[in-house]
């Protein structure tokens, strides 16, 4: 008996020291609940599903002066906090070398080696895995720029795969010896086409961008043989990318396990087609796939004086309001797609869910603290680094309304979603927010606004409830001209919006695309990769849709879009249309009107970058009853990777 006693003795204090050792911290058990989330239960969630949160800026915030804290307003580690919330992995992001020649860091969270040891060993001290994301460059890497490493400018690309190699191995041997608990490595972010300073469109590029993913794998199996490696790419809108990257990856036999994908649902199309090119990849090749980052509002506040990326007037996703339920709700969703619609889905990352504003006085007392401590999303050092970008740019956060704690630093309910989604929480079901409304209305016609709005629950559900205008001036409006307006209301105790867009009479059938493809013809004279209605309020004009086009190869986007006009009494018409878009290179762009079958009159317009709309007016069309006519716009584009976006096409009368 005294033996058996000595050795259960000896039992558990082995246990208890185990538990204090890195690496070997448990994850609490979950006693998450809520009386006012409403979650609903993800059915089929596998125990070791990843809920991931990037959270790579801590440091520099914690440095900037926040803190955390939990429901009771209790300080406490953030890692803790995000642990006992659901939480399985940590994601840091690791940048080369973020500071100038004086020690300068280039904001962002100047996110070196070091910032991840620092992180990773508090992830693991609170029973999460950590997923070393390398961007292979000093600063952001993103699908807009891939930039070498100072460090690494002008190595060819047999040398530049050997320093990666070797940084690659350095770092992961630093955090193995830190005892930080790695379970994936990213090679790469957002790779889109290019990487550490390769390009596809160059000759190789394609080449060289896989030698340089293949000798990060090498590393990452040499270092951390159990960690799964992960490639990550972002526009899974762009479905024939996607397909590309796929096949690039095997042709050259790239070692990985996991194809990751961001999606921004403001941004990256529909969830169903997300769960589509996901599964295409894990099914031909059979990979592993994940969200490697996804986030969303829960305000339109801007709290650091600064702006944000999303926000009031833009980004709002149907069925999601900018409330904490919104974002539980679009949290829950993403994983229930990757769970229960995409086949050998593992995990869902959330980007940088702790990254708030470091103080809420004044934007300089903020600034201060962006440049000395690297809290803002860029210094204004990171301009040596990256001129065109954060160069121009250089501030504060503009994603604090889509992270999990407030401007205080207190967490909010919404966090509670990834703890509660594998049960589901019931609550009582009530209106969360009011779905906005779009109106196009006719100045020549009657101004009516709807009586009821949509109110959408906490379950995500709507229903119909009755709304009272306010401050409707309704002779401006008619007097106004073409206009847009923003008309307040009050709908169940709640805001309610109704945009309003004032024009003439239009001739032309489905003139802002609402209606899909109806009334239009779109002619590929040449072949290339998309051509179709989008479904992008951020990237319409006017309402929700569009005609968007892509082309990966040069010299391959030539189209029409014509809609011939039936009914049009005599007399004489304005026609225009709008164009947005960017990597056109040469270009020949002008809209038309055909009569008769013949163009009798154009008009050149251009696209140049991302939302500087450009409009195509034809003024005074001659038109006599009997004859056909027809509008459309023609697009020719030399450059790689041309796109656009065409929205707002109107035929008006000449009124004298």
């Amino acid at each position: 008996m005294k033996q058996n006693r000595i050795f259960l003795a000896v039992l558990v204090a082995v246990l208890m020291i185990t538990m204090l050792l890195p690496g070997c911290a448990k994850q609490p058990e979950s006693k998450v609940s809520s009386d006012t989330l409403y979650v609903q239960k993800v059915e089929n969630l596998p125990e070791d599903f990843i809920l991931g949160m990037d959270a790579s800026c801590v440091p520099a915030l914690e440095n900037s002066g926040v803190k955390y804290y939990d429901y009771d307003g209790a300080e406490k580690d953030v890692y803790q906090i995000l642990s006992e919330n659901g939480i399985n992995y940590i994601r840091v992001r690791i940048w080369n070398d973020p500071f100038d020649a004086d020690g300068n860091g280039y904001g962002g969270g100047n996110c070196d080696i070091e910032n991840a040891i620092a992180i990773g060993k508090r992830a693991t001290q609170h029973g999460m895995k950590l997923l070393v994301n390398f961007h292979y460059s000093d600063f952001w890497a993103d699908p807009g720029k891939q930039m070498v490493p100072k460090a690494w400018k002008g190595m060819k690309i047999d040398e530049k795969s050997e320093a990666l190699y070797q940084y690659t191995k350095d770092c992961l041997h630093k955090l193995v010896d830190a005892g930080v608990d790695i379970g994936m490595v990213q090679i790469g972010n957002e790779t889109n086409g290019s990487m550490c300073g390769e390009d596809s469109t160059a000759l190789g590029g394609w080449k060289k961008i896989m030698q340089l993913m293949s000798a990060g794998s090498k590393a990452v199996r040499e270092v951390c043989p159990d960690a799964l490696v992960a490639v990550h790419f972002a526009n899974p809108e762009k479905i024939t990318n996607f397909e590309s990257y796929g096949k690039n990856l095997a042709y050259y036999q790239v070692d990985y396990d996991v194809f990751a994908s961001s999606y921004y649902p403001f941004w990256h199309g529909t969830l169903d087609n997300l769960a589509q090119v996901l599964s295409n990849i894990a099914e031909t090749y059979g990979k592993k796939v994940m969200v490697a980052e996804t986030s969303y509002a829960y305000s339109a506040e801007d709290t650091d004086f600064y702006g944000n990326s999303v926000g009031e007037g833009g980004g709002i996703v149907k069925n999601y309001p900018f409330t904490q339920q919104g974002q539980a709700n679009l949290v829950r969703d993403v994983v229930d797609t990757v769970v229960n619609k995409t086949t050998n889905g593992i995990g869902v990352f959330y980007w940088e869910g702790t990254w708030i504003s470091v103080g809420t006085n004044s934007y300089e007392e903020n600034a201060d603290l962006w440049e000395k401590h690297g809290s803002g999303w860029a210094s204004s050092y990171a301009a040596e680094y990256d001129p065109d970008d954060a160069g121009q740019w250089y501030g504060g956060c503009s994603v604090e309304n889509q992270a999990f704690f407030d401007a205080n630093g207190k967490v909010t309910e919404a966090l509670k979603v990834f703890a509660l989604m594998k049960d589901g929480n019931a609550v009582e079901n009530r209106a969360d927010a009011i779905e906005d409304v779009d109106l196009i209305l006719d100045l020549n016609g009657e101004i009516k606004l709807p009586e009821t709005v949509n109110a959408v629950m906490l379950d995500n559900s709507k229903q119909e409830i009755p709304v009272q205008w306010l401050d409707v001036d309704y002779d401006a409006m008619k007097n106004g001209g073409a206009a847009k307006y923003t008309i307040e209301g009050v709908a169940g105790g709640m805001s309610a919006k109704c945009y309003v867009s004032m024009v003439n009479f239009n001739f032309l059938n489905n003139w802002s695309f609402e209606d899909g493809e109806t009334g239009w013809v779109a002619n590929s004279i040449k072949t290339f990769d998309e051509l179709h209605v989008e479904d992008k309020v951020t990237d319409s004009m006017t309402g929700t849709k569009h005609y968007h086009f892509w082309g990966a190869g040069e010299n391959c986007v030539e189209f029409t879009l014509e809609q011939a006009v039936t009914d049009l009494p005599a007399g004489n018409y304005d026609y225009s249309i709008s164009i947005m878009g960017g990597d056109g290179g040469e270009t020949d762009i002008y809209a038309y009107v055909k009569i008769n079958g013949e163009i009798v009159s154009k008009a050149p317009t251009q696209i140049t970058v991302y939302n500087e709309w450009h409009t195509a007016e034809i003024k005074d069309i001659a038109y006599t009853e009997g004859d056909s006519i027809a509008v459309g716009i023609y697009v020719k584009c030399a450059g790689p990777n041309a796109w656009g976006k065409i929205d707002d096409a109107l035929l008006n009368s000449v009124t004298e």
